[in-house]
């Protein structure tokens, strides 16, 4: 970063009158969103009509209509969940809401309006369906084609067979590249051996070996692969697999791709074939790694999250006043799922008020009236569970009520910890990990971060970074553009920040956007019934202008969906990303988020009323933000020719909404990271054929950001300027605008002072507008230099120094 910029003296608390207005706004909120749902791919046709038939509790996706932003302002202060789509129209403003039934109720009486609804729990319900065939119909195709190997005594079927054999040229290098299947891959995990002949009419075998190896994911065994330089272009090769059968094939020429082309010829790609859960995207590069463990390594952040686990849970009975709720003081999976309670009628008059426990059975044997009547109460049962229970549970009336109702009783109920992950889902503080790709990774070289899944619930950005990853190992022994990066810079990716959440969302609650970690209260909502509200959300949770600061757009609820936190940075998720930015070589960072096809930077946050914004990076900043989101966006279109609006390109609080303490904001405030965000595709969970087209074009993308890190890297290009002089409106007055030829910022004087870093500095004329005008007497002399983002000053001009070589000119209104 250039020496001029200091960012530290960015973070700043609102005033107190300023303060008190955004804090107000929270203190309105109407109920807050208790859950989250994915928007489809292909929305229902429920139209308005049909929003009084939404279950109570159920989490659909339904348009909210705005007039304006001030009425988007309002409705982001409530604290309801937002999917991250803001469609101006002619008519005014439709956002997505992820609301329940009684949600939608509640914000229809604050006078908000609804439009379609756009998704619902069965198009939910559909996604893991999905992927569940998927990765079933892989295996099937394992099983059948290991059945008909079995038979190859009795017949020609070999084990293994040769899907691609091809040769191609890349540079002055020669590749061969090999795919291949073999019967027994889904268990074993032996390599083949390729061996290749040295040209027509050779023997196999004159030509060398090469070593391919599985690749398999989502627990589902592809086929093996690999690629390897050769000295001369093989005609034919040939496999023999352990067992000892044997598959020939003839090579082929890989098919010519444009020299324009930045992939070049012979670059892979496309390694994923399904949705990957936390623990999968874990899996995954760990066996990268450790294939490529010269270029690569895996990195355990430093703290673990609390864990996909809760306490097991009741809530016995139906009438609030009358509701008890228990919680085991075991985990869930460490006894507390083993835990049950019953609510018996003793069936005799005048009987006492008992508790009974048998291992982890717990009998309440209710008191009755000389009528034999039931006549405790739920305060009553919740004191006497607690006396003669309590080294296995909790008791307490229903969030916060007094308890006066006479219980209901009930038979035993087990208490559950409601998840149902399998057993290969760890229940312990789960370790988060990030992949470190380079070929010198001792914080020498320029540092690139990308991360994803802060929000549980968005599954096509992880796989953006493991495609992303996969290319860069795979490709880096043959092509030369990937091994420059590979051997230039610092490359941290990080798939998962929230497994606990990406795991809850797989396996329990679909629609989950936090984490796990639940801060409410049975006061609150920390019971069972709770249970699907609960978590921080992790892009709220950051330390620059958050809730906290007096900033809009996060909550300060613990079931709103933008809950954030009981302080900055209270979640290890989020000391992770603050971990990993304050690495101090990293100065380019990619947020990966969906959906809504947003390509985004700081301000991230701005104070409600009057929309009082982070400050906003300075024209020079600003350009370069632009100039990389064109190269960015441009890799994107090449994919499938998608194209990411200008609409949908800029600062956050510019195109979407506020969201105070998000992770954009402070990598860019306080870390002085060009830190950018991609809001992929346009569902949480789109179908397959979709979310496959996602990753691939957003990968092109994460690979361009890689390349404008080096490219940045690089850069000894001094900047030159100019200036331009017209009439002004005023009498004896001209109008000045700064020009330079690349990304700048521009430092001026009038006053015939020498300009330096503390001088003037040229400004924007607005939001996402040019540089501004500066109007000044006619015969004013303006002295001046430029300085670009990577620090290199126009004409090597030393403004803190001895340096006269500025730019001086004296200027006049033009003449005619």
């Amino acid at each position: 970063m250039s020496e001029f910029r200091t960012r530290s003296r960015w973070r700043r608390r609102l005033p107190a009158s300023a303060a008190l207005a955004a804090g107000t706004a929270v203190l309105l909120m109407v109920s807050p969103a208790v859950a989250v749902v994915p928007q489809a791919a292909v929305p229902t046709t429920e139209t308005p009509a049909d929003l009084g038939r939404l279950a109570d509790e159920a989490v659909n996706v339904v348009e909210v209509l705005l007039a304006d932003n001030a009425e988007l302002d309002a409705l982001v202060a409530t604290g309801v969940d937002l999917d991250h789509h803001v469609d101006q129209t002619e008519d005014g403003i439709v956002v997505h809401a992820v609301v329940t039934g009684n949600e939608v109720a509640t914000l229809t009486q604050a006078g908000f309006t609804f439009g379609e609804v756009l998704h619902t729990p069965a198009d939910a319900e559909a996604r893991i369906d999905e992927r569940e065939a998927t990765i079933a119909a892989h295996l099937a195709d394992n099983q059948e084609f290991a059945a008909a190997a079995s038979f190859s005594a009795q017949s020609t079927v070999s084990d293994v067979k040769i899907i691609r054999a091809d040769y191609y040229t890349s540079g002055e290098n020669q590749v061969l590249s090999v795919e291949a299947k073999w019967a027994q891959g889904q268990t074993a995990t032996n390599a083949l051996t390729v061996e290749r002949d040295s040209g027509p009419g050779t023997e196999i075998g004159s030509g060398g070996t090469q070593n391919i190896t599985r690749f398999v994911d989502a627990g589902v065994y592809m086929y093996h692969r690999g690629a390897a330089q050769v000295t001369s272009r093989p005609d034919y090769v040939r496999i023999t697999s352990p067992t000892g059968d044997v598959a020939v094939a003839k090579v082929n020429e890989w098919l010519p791709i444009s020299g324009k082309d930045p992939e070049g010829p012979g670059y892979q790609k496309d390694f994923v074939t399904s949705y990957l859960t936390p623990t999968e995207l874990y899996d995954r590069i760990k066996a990268l790694a450790a294939q490529y463990p010269k270029i690569s390594e895996i990195v355990e952040l430093p703290y673990k999250t609390n864990g996909y686990r809760r306490k097991a849970q009741a809530v016995l009975g139906t009438a609030n006043a009358s509701r008890v709720g228990v919680d085991s003081l075991a985990w869930g999976h460490e006894g507390g799922n083993n835990v049950s309670v019953e609510l018996a009628n003793p069936g005799v008059a005048d009987a006492p008020l008992t508790v009974t426990v048998t291992g982890t059975q717990v009998r309440v044997s209710l008191a009755t009236n000389a009528s034999g009547a039931v006549t405790s109460t739920a305060a009553q049962v919740v004191a006497a569970l607690n006396a003669q229970a309590g080294t296995l549970l909790k008791a307490y009336t229903y969030r916060g009520n007094a308890g006066t109702g006479v219980v209901a009783t009930a038979a035993p109920t087990a208490l559950s910890d409601g998840l149902s992950a399998p057993a290969s889902v760890s229940r312990d503080p789960h370790s988060v990990y990030a992949i470190r790709i380079g070929k010198h990774r001792d914080g020498s070289k320029l540092g690139v971060l990308a991360y994803a899944q802060e929000h549980a619930r968005e599954w096509v950005p992880p796989l953006v970074t493991i495609e992303t990853a996969e290319r860069l190992l795979r490709n880096y022994a043959h092509d030369g553009r990937t091994k420059q990066l590979v051997d230039n810079l610092d490359i941290w990716i990080a798939p998962s920040i929230n497994p606990d959440g990406g795991h809850y969302s797989f396996y329990d609650f679909n629609s989950q956007r936090k984490n796990m970690t639940n801060h409410c209260t049975p006061e609150t909502s920390g019971d069972f019934l709770g249970r699907t509200s609960w978590g921080v959300d992790n892009n709220r949770n950051y330390t620059e202008y958050s809730l906290f600061d007096g900033y809009s757009g996060a909550s300060a609820s613990c079931t709103s969906g933008t809950y954030a936190g009981p302080s900055e940075l209270s979640e290890p998720e989020n000391r992770n990303v603050d971990w990993l930015a304050s690495r101090p070589n990293i100065k380019f960072s990619m947020n990966l988020h969906s959906s809504g096809n947003y390509f985004m930077w700081s301000p991230g946050a701005y104070a409600t009323p009057g929309r009082i914004s982070a400050p906003r990076p300075t024209l020079a900043e600003e350009s370069l933000f632009w100039g990389a989101s064109s190269r960015i966006l441009t890799a994107i279109k090449r994919h499938r020719n998608l194209a990411v609006t200008p609409a949908r390109t800029g600062p956050i609080a510019d195109v979407l909404y506020s969201a105070a303490g998000n992770s954009g904001d402070m990598l860019w405030y306080k870390y002085g990271i060009y830190a950018w965000n991609f809001e992929v595709g346009t569902s949480f969970q789109p179908p397959w054929a979709s979310a496959h087209q996602e990753t691939m074009e957003f990968s092109n993308g994460l690979v361009e950001m890689l390349r404008v890190a080096r490219d940045f890297d690089t850069d000894h290009q001094r900047p030159t300027s100019s200036l331009s002089v017209t009439a002004s409106a005023t009498a004896g007055m001209v109008d000045l605008k700064f020009e330079t030829d690349e990304p700048a910022a521009v430092f001026y004087t009038l006053d015939g002072a020498k300009p330096t870093y503390e001088s003037a500095l040229y400004g924007s004329a607005g939001i996402r507008e040019g540089g501004e005008t500066v109007t000044v007497p006619s015969g004013t002399t303006v002295h001046w230099f430029s300085v670009d983002a990577r620090g290199n000053v126009e004409k090597n001009y030393k403004p803190d120094g001895n340096g006269k070589n500025f730019n001086k000119q004296t200027v006049v209104a033009p003449i005619g």
